[in-house]
């Protein structure tokens, strides 16, 4: 248990291109931004995708004592633990700060069981709460054919009470669009304070929807990426009740 931000009232870029090799566009701090209008992709259902996993290297001191005596091993890549039982204490959350062109504002997250809709405003809804770490992860659809409706998203991660910081995990938000390929946001900075990071918005831009990369890390929650951004909304402290297998 622990204190989080819960909704209590809503009221000139570079453009990157596809790898070949995995069909996906990766946005980084030298390529920022792509258009889903200019590869087709501004119809249909968005899916938004948060995975992530452990690492385990900032725990097994033993290991890093070791290359004294055996160098060698810091040729290997460091070990990642998959999902699993011995990751129940992570707990990552996906949401999405929304602006509707009638100026409705709101958020879709699983604290508060704020879910969304995706045939109806805000076309954005959660899948639900992973509580665990699957290898599914938490995904988030955004309808585009409504596109016309919507005038900014901002898609963010949270981390939950209790559980290892940012700098502990190695997450990444993909984005799949109905047509090109996917888009992939890593969360890799070490930021070992930090509660909440926001990782990408979509903007209605005179038609144009455009991704940005954003991943801004901050020391507080929901409320605090809501003032970062301008959004204006009600926040208070929420909890989640005790996850059940």
């Amino acid at each position: 248990m622990g204190f989080f931000d819960g909704l209590r009232g809503a009221n000139a870029a570079d453009f990157d291109s596809g790898n070949a090799s995995t069909n996906a566009i990766e946005l980084t701090r030298r390529h920022q931004t792509v258009s889903l209008t200019k590869q087709g992709a501004s119809t249909g259902n968005l899916r938004v995708n948060l995975t992530w996993r452990m690492r385990t290297s900032d725990f097994d001191t033993t290991q890093r004592t070791s290359l004294f005596r055996h160098p060698f091993k810091a040729l290997r890549p460091p070990e990642v633990l998959g999902h699993g039982q011995s990751m129940v204490n992570v707990d990552l959350d996906l949401g999405c700060l929304y602006e509707l062109t009638d100026g409705t504002k709101g958020v879709v997250q699983p604290l508060g069981n704020y879910l969304g809709d995706v045939n109806g405003p805000p076309y954005i809804k959660l899948s639900g709460d992973d509580r665990f770490g699957s290898a599914s992860g938490e995904t988030m659809y955004v309808n585009l054919d409504h596109r016309d409706a919507i005038k900014r998203l901002l898609v963010f991660v949270y981390i939950y009470d209790q559980t290892p910081a940012f700098d502990r995990t190695h997450a990444i938000v993909t984005l799949y669009p109905s047509n090109g390929p996917r888009i992939e946001i890593g969360l890799d900075e070490r930021h070992p304070q930090a509660r909440s990071c926001a990782v990408v918005m979509i903007e209605n831009i005179k038609g144009e929807l455009v991704v940005r990369r954003e991943v801004k890390f901050v020391y507080g929650f929901q409320g605090e990426l809501d003032r970062l951004y301008g959004w204006g909304l009600q926040w208070g402290r929420g909890y989640k009740t005790k996850a059940e297998r």
